[in-house]
């Protein structure tokens, strides 16, 4: 069974730091592409920043040199390194990846979503 897993988020001050952390784990054949996005109370769910295999990361707007997203290439994981937080960053954010893995003697590639870990900026 494949799972992705998040961890890292809290409670932080305006202009502090937090660092998210995914890592996917089963019968994987490859990482095609992992991604970051988050969903505010009463908004759509927005990408954050995304990154396919042996690409560069991609981020949105509003949190462009701001948040740094990495992947750990040793593994099926990747960080969000998020600094100068600000009010509006708080939200679910939610760990993404499109995943080859094997099943029933079969390979199938899907899309994959983590259970949420929630982010609050607030003084």
């Amino acid at each position: 069974q494949v799972r992705l897993v998040e961890s890292g988020g809290g409670l932080v001050q305006p202009g502090g730091s937090l660092r998210l952390s995914c890592e996917a784990s089963g019968s994987i054949f490859s990482l095609n592409t992992m991604g970051w996005y988050r969903q505010a109370p009463g908004k759509e769910r927005e990408m954050v920043a995304t990154i396919t295999s042996g690409g560069r990361p991609n981020y949105g707007d509003s949190v462009k040199g701001r948040f740094t997203f990495s992947r750990d290439m040793t593994k099926y994981a990747g960080d969000l390194q998020m600094n100068s937080l600000k009010p509006e960053d708080t939200a679910v954010y939610y760990c993404n990846a499109r995943m080859t893995y094997l099943r029933s003697s079969r390979y199938h590639t899907d899309d994959f979503w983590g259970q949420g870990t929630q982010v609050t900026v607030s003084s």
